[in-house]
């Protein structure tokens, strides 16, 4: 059986960033688990601040670096977003008990893998890299089971040329 295809997305700008998680946040249902990888200044955040956007959120949306975990309640589906930077193990994630608001949320995990695949049988993993000397960056969207692919399709059917931003 082939592998089925992984979308990889040029995002010109960091707005184009955002723009991607505002549309991702229009097929995210309660139970989502996403998993943001990439170094440093990939722009893991601004695609949360979209997602965060994209659910209707209030407030601002920041990196929880030093908190670990954020949870934004009062859009159409709360947010737990999560900085697994620091973390250094898997018992450290437990100690968060991130599986108790799972159910109920969208759960935006940055730097989480290899250390929050356990909280969900599915799941979205996407993969954003900088390119060198500019603010041009390319997300590869990683469908882990469950109807995730199905969803991936419907996001790369509603991609108009000249929608958005966001081109393949």
């Amino acid at each position: 059986m082939a592998e089925p295809s992984v979308p990889v997305l040029s995002l010109p700008t960091p707005q184009a960033t955002r723009a991607l998680g505002e549309r991702l946040a229009a097929l995210l249902r309660p139970g989502d688990l996403l998993v943001l990888a990439g170094p440093l200044g990939a722009g893991k955040t601004a695609l949360a601040q979209g997602i965060g956007a994209g659910l209707e959120v209030p407030g601002r949306v920041v990196s929880p670096t030093f908190v670990i975990a954020r949870v934004h309640r009062g859009g159409r589906i709360p947010l737990v977003h999560v900085d697994a930077y620091r973390l250094q193990s898997l018992a450290e994630v437990d100690d968060l008990d991130l599986d108790v608001d799972l159910a109920d949320s969208v759960t935006v995990v940055e730097w989480g893998a290899g250390l929050v695949e356990q909280l969900a049988e599915t799941r979205l993993r996407i993969e954003i890299e900088r390119l060198p000397d500019s603010d041009h960056r390319q997300a590869r969207l990683v469908a882990e089971g469950g109807d995730w692919a199905d969803r991936l399709a419907a996001l790369d059917q509603a991609d108009q040329p000249g929608a958005d931003p966001v081109t393949h």
